[in-house]
């Protein structure tokens, strides 16, 4: 659980760095560079990533069970996650109408695709991930909000584009890299 933890902190303290210390991420690109600053910062990204991969997977060979997972709960997991891709695609597609109406959707995505593994699952080791994006994203959202809204010029072909892809990219996990990387079949 160690692994998992200390994975979260870094993986999700460089990313909140924006939300907590803003002048100091601004003071740090200006002393390394836009360019090193973006290093350091996918670099330490990186490192936590790893760690909170394989401090999860470790994790789930010996699960702690919470509670008990209503069968309902997985069924809804799913449709959850096919949204939270579709906005994250929206996120990448730039010009889309869900960019433009939603501003971060990224951020709302990661909320969902959080909330949902967290009504599937029921280990502690479930909690401890899904819980800490589901907590970061809440912040992130609210930190996004308070820097204002985002211009966005929308082109209608895009929204299609992000929506297509999204329920691309959700397929693809949903029927096939969810089991091969993660080991668990969604259906």
């Amino acid at each position: 659980m160690a692994a998992l933890v200390w994975g979260l902190v870094l993986f999700l303290g460089m990313h909140s760095v924006r939300i907590v210390a803003p002048a100091w991420r601004e003071a740090q690109m200006a002393r390394l560079g836009r360019t090193a600053w973006r290093g350091l910062y996918s670099a330490v990204s990186l490192v936590g990533f790893a760690l909170l991969v394989w401090g999860y997977g470790q994790a789930r060979q010996q699960p702690v069970v919470l509670w008990q997972t209503p069968v309902g709960l997985k069924h809804l997991a799913p449709p959850l996650v096919l949204v939270a891709f579709i906005l994250l695609a929206a996120s990448q597609v730039g010009g889309n109408a869900i960019q433009a109406r939603l501003q971060h959707p990224m951020l709302l995505g990661t909320k969902l695709w959080a909330f949902a593994h967290l009504l599937a699952n029921n280990t502690l080791a479930d909690l401890v991930l899904f819980g800490g994006f589901l907590v970061w994203a809440i912040v992130g959202f609210r930190s996004a909000r308070r820097r204002g809204p985002v211009q966005v010029e929308v082109k209608p072909a895009r929204t299609a584009v992000a929506v297509l892809a999204g329920c691309a990219a959700w397929a693809f996990f949903a029927f096939w890299a969810h089991a091969a990387w993660i080991g668990v079949r969604p259906f």
